[in-house]
């Protein structure tokens, strides 16, 4: 007995966290260097975005060297996150593709832009033309020293400009506003800072450039050394171009170009319809199921739902806490794993009347049922797990989020409706079943 109220007391702590954690405008934690909010994030076809499908812009038949993949997915992640978007999903679709999926976004054109450019920043020697030679050359495509990629920089006819410092100096990056005009500063590392002033001090008057992907930028006159380490690109842009530009810069450029394979849009208003739907089924579903488990199991059936309620409760918990992006395919698995959860009390119940009809006691059945009727549902439940991790494989090995989402909500349902039948569902019908005389109140059990 003093086993099953610390039990109890355990089923109630864990009850209480995550009740907290899925209140509606849960304050979060935030003391003790912890700072954490709890939200519920929905996925791309409940709240609507943009899904495109990129591939790497490379000649046929040429083979990426190792790593260079994992090296485009981070920084698409960095960049993706940059531009503000909640749980954007990007990962790898094949050999040389990346799938990308960005809730919430409403510019999907500027997005797109912003992720796929290569972002290779180069400050360019524009010594020897005049500011109006180098302002003719603004918006356009010119040819540097700097990975020139396929081009034989001996045989082309038009100027080869020589690359003075790349992006990759640059320490830290901002969107700053002087009289409305928007502007990205810069600061650069101690090399980069030392090449720099170098320069600097002995082109005082000359030209600059700030090129990226090959397309000038602007091209700002020396005035005089910089020394600092700090400047600013200016370019007569937009709140949004600057701060587009800030966050390729940022985070570095693609060791490859990209290009977009295919792209759509869902709309707000599809998610929203399938989530009310979503959410009707899902009640329709727990609520015929709590109403069998009554009907069929009178008592038994009705601490099995209390269990039921409080898995609902832990799992709910686990997808706010983690967080788990919450899309359609997800809800399906996690209403799928109810299921898997009566599964497992429907086995414990059965065992429990085999036990009750062969003359055992309440108490003893309870703990034979349980006992016999474990190995079924150990088995069971790790089958499953080991569909969903192949699920899972597929999903992120093809690209295929919708799998790869379904098989996460479903294993995790999996594990704590073990929990709940280890553990919850056996502690309440201890609790209660305990104090009844069977022989007084059978119908009370079904048998």
């Amino acid at each position: 007995m003093k086993t099953n109220y610390r039990t109890v007391a355990l089923i109630l702590v864990v009850l209480a966290i995550s009740i907290y954690i899925n209140l509606p405008n849960s304050p979060g934690v935030h003391f003790l260097g912890i700072d954490r909010d709890y939200t519920t994030h929905l996925g791309l076809d409940l709240v609507g975005g943009v899904q495109a499908l990129l591939e790497a812009d490379i000649p046929a038949g040429q083979e990426l060297p190792s790593g260079t993949m994992d090296n485009v997915i981070k920084i698409i992640e960095n960049r993706v996150n940059g531009l503000g978007v909640s749980e954007a999903v990007v990962q790898q679709a094949g050999s040389q593709r990346v799938l990308v999926e960005m809730p919430g976004q409403t510019d999907p054109e500027q997005a797109l832009a912003t992720i796929g450019e290569t972002g290779e920043l180069e400050f360019v020697d524009f010594s020897g033309l005049t500011y109006e030679e180098a302002a003719m050359l603004v918006d356009q495509k010119i040819i540097t020293d700097h990975n020139p990629g396929s081009i034989d920089l001996t045989a082309v006819t038009q100027p080869v400009f020589h690359t003075v410092m790349t992006g990759i100096s640059l320490k830290n990056v901002g969107v700053q506003t002087n009289n409305n005009q928007y502007s990205v500063g810069f600061e650069l590392d101690s090399d980069g800072t030392q090449i720099f002033a170098e320069f600097t001090s002995i082109h005082i008057g000359d030209i600059l450039a700030i090129v990226l992907d090959k397309q000038v930028i602007s091209v700002p006159r020396i005035d005089g050394a910089i020394t600092s380490g700090q400047g600013a690109i200016s370019g007569n842009f937009t709140v949004e171009e600057a701060n587009n530009l800030a966050v390729q810069l940022r985070y570095g450029s693609l060791p490859v170009p990209l290009k977009v394979v295919t792209s759509q849009t869902v709309g707000p208003t599809l998610g929203q319809d399938s989530l009310n739907k979503s959410l009707y089924a899902g009640i329709i579903g727990l609520s015929v199921v709590i109403l069998f488990m009554i009907g069929y199991y009178r008592l038994p059936g009705l601490l099995a739902d209390l269990a039921l309620l409080c898995y609902a409760l832990i799992t709910f918990a686990i997808f706010r806490l983690i967080p788990i992006t919450i899309t359609l395919p997800g809800i399906a698995g996690f209403v799928l794993s109810i299921g898997v959860a009566v599964d497992a009390n429907i086995l414990i119940f059965e065992r429990l009347k085999e036990e009750l009809r062969g003359g055992r006691s309440l108490h003893s059945a309870i703990d034979l049922g349980w006992k016999r009727a474990w190995s079924s549902i150990r088995d069971s439940n790790f089958s499953t797990l080991i569909t969903c991790g192949i699920l899972y494989w597929f999903g992120s090995t093809f690209g295929a989020s919708i799998v790869k989402g379904f098989s996460v909500t479903l294993a995790l349902g999996v594990l704590v409706s073990m929990f709940t039948a280890i553990v919850v569902t056996r502690t309440f019908l201890h609790l209660v079943l305990d104090r009844i005389n069977f022989t007084a109140h059978h119908r009370w059990f079904g048998v």
